[in-house]
């Protein structure tokens, strides 16, 4: 999936989480981040902190990468 934008991240997250069948509650109590936060970041809220939201893509198993277009 190509991410464009915060929207895009946050759908990405919602997806693997879903697959992985893990709840909102769950992956924030494994975390110590609040639900509030993880659906936040599931909603593409533009200003969720870049370091946490690398942290759960990284517990969801999901790589990120960079390439230069």
């Amino acid at each position: 999936m190509k991410i464009t934008d915060a929207a895009s991240f946050g759908k990405a997250i919602k997806m693997r989480r879903k697959e992985l069948k893990y709840t909102q509650g769950f992956l924030s109590e494994f975390t110590g981040f609040s639900v509030s936060f993880i659906s936040d970041l599931e909603r593409g809220k533009p200003t969720a902190e870049l370091g946490k939201a690398l942290y759960i893509a990284n517990i969801l198993g999901l790589d990120i990468n960079i390439d230069a277009r």
